[in-house]
């Protein structure tokens, strides 16, 4: 699966899809309220920075892959499962990212500016994510057998 962008997706997503990920990250961010109010901040915190809209993400991905090769007379769960295996791909890795700009912000701010530490924190947030996404992708495990025990065909649609 190639990662592209595709801004079309924008105009073709649903409103019920954004109130679906609206609410999910509303929800999430509640509960992460309500640890930090019974058991502090530090710990409400950590389920602050779970990525709020992926549960949804994730979903309503699947749901499009599936419905996409539907349309061709295709069974698209296998794809829909690879796009939502993408989108969790994706999140852990920023979720490292995160954890990143976390520590750096924690580590620094007693000593810089705010402003400098903010900026540090996004380099180092954004430069460990694109990296460890390459990096990923350099060691990714290609099996040479589908599960079936067949071997994949070059050109075969999914």
């Amino acid at each position: 699966m190639l990662i592209q962008t595709d801004w079309s997706v924008i105009r073709k997503t649903k409103w019920h899809e954004y109130a679906v990920r609206f609410a999910l990250g509303g929800l999430i961010t509640a509960v992460a309220g309500f640890i930090a109010k019974e058991w502090g901040p530090v710990l409400g915190g950590l389920f602050l920075a779970f990525p709020a809209i992926f549960p949804a993400t994730a979903t309503l991905a699947e749901k499009r892959e599936n419905e996409r090769k539907h349309k061709h007379g295709l069974s698209g769960v296998r794809r829909g499962r690879q796009c939502a295996a993408l989108e969790a791909a994706g999140t852990a890795l920023g979720c490292i990212g995160l954890i990143t700009f976390a520590a750096t912000f924690w580590g620094l701010l007693p000593r810089l500016h705010l402003l400098l530490v903010f900026l540090i924190g996004i380099v180092g947030w954004v430069g460990v994510s694109v990296a460890m996404w390459f990096l990923r992708k350099r060691l990714r495990f290609r099996p040479k057998h589908s599960l079936s025990g067949a071997r994949p065909l070059a050109n075969h649609r999914r």
